[in-house]
């Protein structure tokens, strides 16, 4: 089976769940040794011990489905104040926040957009951009993450 982030994804987030946490986005970052890279978050957020309870548990589950051939590295970390945006709820969540999106193939003449998340629904999100609003569907985001706040 070809290592795939989806792939991943469906098989982490039921060991993230059982610990209480949410995998919130998956990297498969390389080719030669690979590295896992996986953000987990939880209702109160997560800590170091957090992280490293989810990786002994992720170790296991790649353990035994294998499916990375060879040798990777396991990276568990919380996704930060610059979190990846992946999932409509993540999007709904963000609303108010500035946040950088980056779409695959250009809309309006532009592949990326960086300002106010006014709405999200289960397909698209709108963003103010310089006084300007875009629907952006999220089929056609390749990244998306919040823009962190330091004031």
């Amino acid at each position: 089976m070809a290592l795939t982030v989806e792939h991943l994804h469906n098989l982490l987030e039921p060991g993230a769940e059982a610990l209480g946490f949410e995998v919130v986005a998956v990297q498969v970052l390389g080719r030669e040794r690979p590295t896992l890279r996986i953000y987990i978050d939880g209702p109160d957020g997560v800590g170091l011990a957090d992280c490293a309870k989810a990786s002994y548990q992720f170790g296991v589950i790649l353990d035994v489905d294998e499916p990375v051939s060879g040798a990777y590295d396991l990276e568990v970390s919380s996704p930060g104040t610059d979190r990846p945006l992946v999932k409509p709820d993540h999007f709904k969540a963000a609303i108010g926040q500035n946040v950088r999106l980056r779409l695959k193939v250009s809309q309006d003449n532009r592949r990326r957009f960086t300002g106010e998340l006014l709405a999200a629904d289960e397909e698209s999100a709108v963003v103010k951009v310089e006084g300007e609003e875009f629907s952006l569907n999220y089929n056609d985001m390749d990244k998306a993450r919040v823009v962190p706040s330091y004031e």
